[in-house]
Formats: structure tokens, sequence, C-alpha cells
């Protein structure tokens, strides 16, 4: 049984008549007729009752089969606007890892944008350390990472979306806050503080730099895994941090940001993913991607 032969009898069923129906269809109403006894004779029953040569009704069975031919259509159709719709890259779901340090600044806008396009796509969103997000890559755990190079892993795709100077973060009533500029040489008696570094050795390295300029380590007093929970820290008076300044968009009571006099590193935010895992889905988040970054930076 083809498809054809459920077209046919739907015309016919529906016209009640042959030659309306070959009409209909496009084709003669000899071929016609003959399909549908091909169809009755592979089903085992008659569909039709014969009131003239050319004027049918439905038998029971036939009133059956148009019910269920009908469905069949019905679902035929879903299944092809639901793969177009995959194909398309407006169906389907999508794995994103991400840093606590974007959520500050590109990331919500990503995802906005990418919700109103495409509301029909999964977005399952995980928070990981790049090193964590490099490992989901290759595990298949995540489908595309928010990270910050340098990666270890050099077969991953990677575009730079972002990059930001280090600031510093510290209590308002410090006697340094006065400054609107602040020397790094005169932060090497202060208390720091960081995250460890195995969480993201790139942005660690770079801070580390940053105090080297002032020719001191700095003296790290408190450890947190989170930047909102070293920024609460600070406003607590444990000690100062020098962050991304993207951190400047989460406000904390207390807490003030400054600039560097010296030039500082600049933080990349890259979008990564594997080259061989690109989908249709993933495509468009792409896009997307790229289209707030360039404009974001204008």
């Amino acid at each position: 049984m083809e498809l054809r032969h459920l077209r046919y009898f739907i015309a016919v069923a529906e016209e009640l008549h042959f030659s309306r129906a070959a009409e209909r269809l496009h084709i003669a109403q000899p071929p016609l007729s003959q399909q549908i006894q091909q169809l009755e004779a592979e089903l085992g029953v008659e569909l039709f009752q014969r009131k003239t040569k050319r004027q049918v009704q439905l038998t029971q069975a036939g009133q059956v089969f148009l019910q269920e031919a009908y469905q069949l259509f019905a679902q035929l159709e879903k299944a092809i606007d639901l793969t177009q719709r995959t194909g398309r890259g407006e169906k389907g779901r999508l794995q994103v890892g991400f840093t606590s340090l974007v959520t500050y600044d590109l990331l919500p806008v990503i995802l906005r944008r990418f919700r109103e396009q495409f509301p029909e796509v999964e977005l399952v969103l995980q928070e990981l350390t790049t090193t964590q997000q490099e490992q989901a890559l290759f595990n298949h755990r995540i489908n595309v990472g928010f990270a910050h190079p340098p990666l270890e892993d050099n077969t991953l795709n990677l575009e730079c979306i972002q990059q930001e100077e280090l600031i510093l973060a510290l209590r308002e009533t410090h006697f340094l806050a006065k400054q609107e500029n602040i020397s790094v040489k005169s932060l090497s008696d202060e208390n720091f503080i960081m995250f460890p570094r195995h969480l993201g050795p790139g942005l660690y390295d770079q801070i580390l730099s940053v105090c080297q300029q002032g020719n001191f380590s700095p003296k790290v007093t408190i450890e947190a895994i989170q930047m909102q929970t070293i920024i609460g820290l600070v406003s607590a008076g444990m000690g100062m941090a020098i962050v991304p300044s993207s951190l400047q968009n989460l406000q904390r009571a207390g807490v003030v940001y400054r600039a560097f006099k010296e030039k500082t590193p600049l933080v990349e935010t890259a979008v990564v993913w594997q080259p061989e895992e690109m989908t249709p889905v993933l495509r468009e988040f792409l896009q997307i991607v790229r289209s707030v970054s360039a404009f974001a930076r204008g």
C-alpha cells in the first residue's frame, strides 16, 4: 500500500463519484477504479458499494478506513512540519555551559533574544568553569559553552565575543576608594579575595600578572568559588578583589569599583563548541551570539 492509494481513496470517498474524483486528482477514471480495486483486494474488504457504474457510497468498513486515513495524513503532515522546523533550527534541544562571569553582561541578552526567536527550542543551562566546559564538550554533555581562553583543548572551535579590563572591587569606606584610578603598587599590603586557580587558570594568572606589575604577590586571605560570593566578602570588609569590569553590573551595598592607572590584561570571553557537533539549532544560536556581541561592541 502506497500513499497514493490513500489519496485516491480519500478523493473517491469525499466525492462519492469516480469521474469527479478522477478529475480532482488529474488522472483518468479507469486507472483510478483499478487503484481502488487493488486497495480493496489488499485489505480484503469492500470500501465502496457501487450504486451505478461511477457513483458509489462508503461501506461501514470504508467509513472506518476514511477516518484512519485522515489521521494518517494528519500525522504525516505533523512529521513533515516537525522535521522541517528541526532542520531550520526552530525545534530541538540545546545544552549550554557558562561561567558565572558571563551572567553579568552578555549571556542574559543572548538567552532572551534566542528565546524570543526560537521559543520551541529547549535550553538546558549548566554553570561550569572553563575547564569543566572543555570536558563537558568532549563528553557531549553540553553543545556549546561560554568560557575564558586560553583553552587546553585546541580542537574546539572558539570565537571571542567580548574583551574587558580588570578593575578593583573594594569597600566604599577604604581610603583608596576616594581615588578614581588606583595604582597597582598601592595594593601591596592589602588582603585579597580570590577563587582557586583550578577553577579558571587563565583568569587567575591574569590577576596575578596585574599584581606583578606592582612587584608583589597578592596576599590571599580567603578563597571563594562564585564571583558574587567574592563581592559579598568584599562588602563584608574581608578584603578586596581584582575582577573583570562586567562585575560592575553586580551592585552590592558598600562595594565600589575602581579602574587601575596601569594598563591591565584583557579578559576574553569566548563561545566554544565541537566543530563536528554543528546542528541547525546550534547554528542559529551562534548567529544570535554573534549579533548580540557585535551590537555590544558598537
